[in-house]
């Protein structure tokens, strides 16, 4: 997968297309990301201790790789990645502004 913790990202398709945000974890397995604030889902929580009240959380929840891109560095608009060769190092490039990531 050529996306990581901590890259900034543009959601491509569903509910939340266009929306904008990083990631907070990666299941590489699943091949989905979540992105802090996107794809958000209400969790019930009940009350743990005996008079304290039970709350709704909002958690965000993961979606597919292959609905977000990454966020050009330059323009912030959406990006495919790449790689390149720089002092014997392979780092990541958008292939928008053949930027490093």
């Amino acid at each position: 997968m050529k996306l990581k913790k901590g890259d900034n990202v543009i959601v491509v398709t569903g509910k939340d297309k266009g929306k904008k945000g990083k990631i907070t974890r990666v299941l590489v397995t699943k091949n989905r990301v979540v992105v802090e604030g996107l794809n958000m889902m209400k969790k019930h929580q009940r009350p743990r201790k005996s008079g304290e009240k039970g709350q709704m959380l909002d958690i965000p929840m993961p979606i597919h790789a292959s609905n977000v891109m990454i966020a050009d560095p330059k323009t912030g608009k959406a990006s495919r990645i790449g790689k390149k060769e720089v002092g014997g190092k392979m780092v990541r490039i958008a292939r928008k502004s053949n930027q490093e990531i």
